[in-house]
């Protein structure tokens, strides 16, 4: 029988109703012609760019032939060969937002907020006595929009020139008495978000203050984290909070939030000791647009893949445990999805061709439940067999450095490598034997998922080897709740591309 291992990340409060989780894999729709309905593929790679200043990477942003990164206490110009140029100062430690007008780059840092000019290539703090500090920011026909900190109020700029501010070039968001938190404009309209509300305003030409509301744009979903609200699909995404609870995930729906979170996934958020200090970004690749939410304290990110309304799980792999994954800022850049480190002044690039977080093992898992939703009856099963239906004999053809950069070095020899499944291979960047064999472990539990077996591994084929199959045998019979739960993953560099799994079971009467 065909045994449900396709599907999303889906843990709910109690494991024994659905245990699925789905780390650094997501699945992607076959509309036609496939040998199933789906597969199941490895998230990407992260390749090294550049080192840019000392870190952490607080904010990207791309605009004519550079890229702008906010690096520690620095604001750098990236060029094309990703030599990175130092610009300016930038106090505090948290994350910024970015924009840019014809001339001007614009960093929105909280308490300051600083002006790169382009055309005459100088950096200024924003000094005017109108400032009173920056979150959010957007252009907006000529002006920079932007929301003062712990107030209703946002402000523009002078047209063209983000440090001049009039003493009446603001308003506030007063259709609830709820602060800002944070701001974006979109299809150019600027939506403003509350603690609990959002309302959404439009360039009418007025003359001292030039925006008003939009009659009947306002809806009473706040922003639960400043960072969180990006843009993706031609819409808005963010973590939302009202005056009735919060912690589920929204994308806007005309002038409103459609919920896009799962039960399971809320119920993950709302355990969190910390959700604002959420951070999101979004990027496409391969057709997929995914929304990355990533929850420094929980050390946790969740991703959203639009294209099959899906959620999976990304992930480091540190001391023996997953950890949120590097990134928290993207921009698309000549021609690369570039993603800042949030520990270290380093951009990388998503590469599906990578099968490494930068030389760090990436770990992939898939659990699932061992019957289809609705098949089991209670009475214990004879597993006789599980083969997962892979691409087979990808093997272990070569590894880039940046996988060597001495994490996996054998301590008794520095010129060998030592993988998980204990094979050596000749490290330093030289060619790698073919002989090496990547493996996949599987665990199970039969007690709903709160207990789990040890690891079996075997091996999914040398390179090559693309009818090789990848099975265990005598998985043994369900006692206890007369359910199991199985989990299969995997750390070695290889290409990852599950098509299904088949299980051989017999049912009993007892």
């Amino acid at each position: 029988m065909k045994t449900p291992i396709l599907g999303s990340s889906y843990v709910t409060r109690s494991p024994n109703a659905a245990d699925a989780r789905m780390i650094n894999l997501y699945p992607e729709i076959i509309p036609e012609g496939g040998k199933e309905a789906a597969w199941l593929q490895r998230a990407p790679g992260l390749r090294f760019l550049a080192n840019v200043g000392s870190g952490p990477i607080r904010g990207l942003w791309a605009y004519g032939n550079y890229g702008y990164v906010v690096s520690g206490n620095g604001l750098y110009r990236v060029d094309t060969s990703w030599h990175p140029t130092y610009l300016g100062s930038i106090a505090g430690t948290g994350q910024v937002n970015l924009s840019n007008n014809n001339t001007q780059v614009y960093v929105a840092a909280g308490a300051n907020g600083y002006i790169y000019d382009t055309s005459s290539n100088t950096f200024s703090q924003i000094t005017s006595a109108n400032f009173f500090g920056a979150v959010g920011v957007g252009y907006l026909d000529g002006y920079f929009v932007y929301n003062q900190p712990g107030t209703q109020n946002f402000w523009v700029s002078n047209l063209q020139d983000g440090l001049t501010i009039q003493p009446l070039s603001y308003a506030a968001a007063d259709g609830a008495p709820d602060n800002l938190v944070t701001l974006i404009v979109d299809h150019r309209e600027v939506w403003l978000f509350g603690s609990y509300t959002v309302e959404v305003w439009y360039d009418a030409g007025l003359p001292t203050f030039p925006l008003a509301r939009i009659q009947g744009a306002f809806n009473e979903i706040g922003c639960a984290a400043a960072y969180s609200v990006a843009k993706l699909d031609n819409g808005i995404f963010w973590l939302g909070t009202d005056q009735r609870g919060k912690g589920i995930v929204y994308r806007s729906n005309g002038y409103s939030g459609t919920r896009i979170s799962t039960h399971a996934v809320e119920w993950q958020i709302q355990q969190y000791t910390q959700i604002s200090d959420a951070v999101a970004y979004t990027y496409q690749q391969d057709g997929h647009s995914f929304y990355v939410l990533n929850f420094p304290t929980a050390d946790t990110t969740w991703v959203y893949d639009v294209a099959t309304q899906t959620w999976h799980e990304r992930a480091g792999w540190d001391n023996d445990k997953f950890t949120r994954q590097r990134g928290s800022s993207q921009m698309f850049f000549n021609n690369e999805n570039v993603i800042g480190d949030y520990r270290a002044g380093v951009i990388y690039a998503y590469d599906l061709n990578v099968y490494s977080e930068a030389g760090t093992l990436q770990k992939w898992l898939r659990s699932w439940r061992a019957l289809p939703t609705g098949q089991n009856d209670l009475n214990r099963t004879v597993q006789h067999s599980l083969q997962l239906d892979c691409e087979a004999g990808v093997g272990i053809a070569g590894v880039d450095n940046q996988y060597l950069n001495g994490l996996y070095l054998s301590t008794e020899d520095d010129n060998h490598l030592i993988t998980e499944s204990g094979n050596s291979i000749i490290a330093q960047g030289a060619p790698l034997v073919a002989g090496v064999e990547p493996q996949a472990m599987l665990r199970w539990s039969d007690d709903g998922g709160h207990t789990w077996s040890n690891e079996h591994w075997k091996s999914m084929g040398r390179i090559g080897q693309t009818g090789y199959r990848t099975i265990w045998r005598r998985l043994g019979m369900t006692t206890k709740l007369r359910d199991r739960v199985y989990e299969v993953s995997g750390t070695d560099p290889v290409k990852i591309a599950v098509m299904g799994a088949e299980l051989h079971v017999d049912g009993t009467n007892a």
